[in-house]
């Protein structure tokens, strides 16, 4: 072998190397539209489009009220068919009462979601405009607040209903820094590699605060015995990976206590709660939800590791394909 085609070989196999570390990298990554979002309490995020793949033949599109249909038909946009990814961004305020109330949202849409009916329909309800690094930021009234709408893309729309323009801003300034592979927000860098791999949806930090209600954290009305404040790590995937299809749902959701003895008097309280709520839910009326609930509750287990309370269960896609 000459020298010239051993230093080729190595020139290739460096290339080759380099553009696989770029897709192992890409791989490790938070979604693009995740990385999107700004510096937030909380995040939640939905792969819409891998839940439509896996469950085709499983779910039925729900019925529109004549309000929502009506919106539909004037951006031209079917949310249930267009929208691929949905991220949202939760922030805490610090006036519970206000505009806002406890938590405004900022997220992240991407999917078929552009479009000239969509922009008519932007430019009929802006009451004003604002120009940011080469984006038109749409300024629309809504209940006493500004939600602040840009595309930030051909398949992608920024959103945020915040008292200021700052979130929608570092939105902006975030995608044209989104071909690196490891920015985001300091949430994701910190608890994202906690979620569980090929997760349909999950949701990372102080998640639990759009149901918090006098101090705590209310779930099918019962209170559970954590604070809005806690760090949780939810998610939802596929309990039995099959090609093509979706045979059941592992739900699981984590909460880092302050301390070890704090999260085994969590994990205590909590299965305590987990027995009587199955008690009482056999005692209610049969119907397609408590159906998926009793579901859910007869399979629920409780754990502790450490500083961390773990709660899972299982639920099967047949069943939810009847709520």
């Amino acid at each position: 072998m000459s020298r010239r085609t051993r230093k080729t070989l190595l020139i290739v196999a460096g290339v080759l190397l380099a553009l696989a570390l770029a897709v192992f990298l890409r791989s490790k990554a938070p979604p693009e539209a995740a990385r999107l979002l700004p510096e937030s309490d909380g995040i939640i995020y939905f792969n819409l489009k891998a839940i439509r793949t896996l469950a085709s033949r499983n779910f039925k599109p729900p019925n529109r009220v004549p309000e929502y249909q009506q919106f539909v038909d004037d951006i031209g946009i079917d949310p249930e068919r267009d929208l691929d990814q949905v991220a949202i961004a939760l922030h805490r305020m610090p006036d519970p009462n206000g505009p806002n109330g406890p938590v405004a949202y900022s997220m992240v849409l991407v999917g078929r979601i552009t479009g000239p009916r969509f922009n008519a329909w932007l430019d009929a309800h802006a009451t004003s405009r604002e120009t940011y690094v080469g984006h038109t930021i749409y300024n629309i009234a809504s209940q006493d607040r500004t939600v602040r709408v840009a595309q930030i893309g051909y398949d992608a729309v920024a959103i945020s209903n915040t008292p200021t323009a700052e979130q929608i801003h570092s939105m902006l300034d975030r995608h044209r820094a989104a071909a690196l592979p490891f920015s985001g927000s300091s949430l994701l860098e910190h608890h994202y590699h906690d979620v569980p791999l090929l997760s349909l949806a999950w949701g990372v930090g102080q998640i639990g605060l759009p149901f918090s209600e006098s101090g705590s954290i209310h779930i099918f009305g019962f209170a559970l015995p954590l604070e809005p404040d806690s760090t949780i790590i939810a998610s939802v995937a596929p309990a039995l990976p099959v090609p093509g299809s979706l045979a059941a749902l592992r739900v699981k959701v984590e909460e880092i206590a302050p301390t070890q003895d704090k999260a085994a008097s969590q994990a205590a309280d909590l299965s305590t709660l987990l027995t009587l709520v199955r008690g009482l839910s056999l005692e209610q009326h049969p119907n397609a939800a408590n159906g998926a609930f009793q579901e859910l509750l007869k399979n629920a287990q409780v754990t502790q590791h450490g500083e961390r309370v773990v709660i899972t269960a299982t639920i099967a896609a047949s069943t939810l394909a009847h709520l």
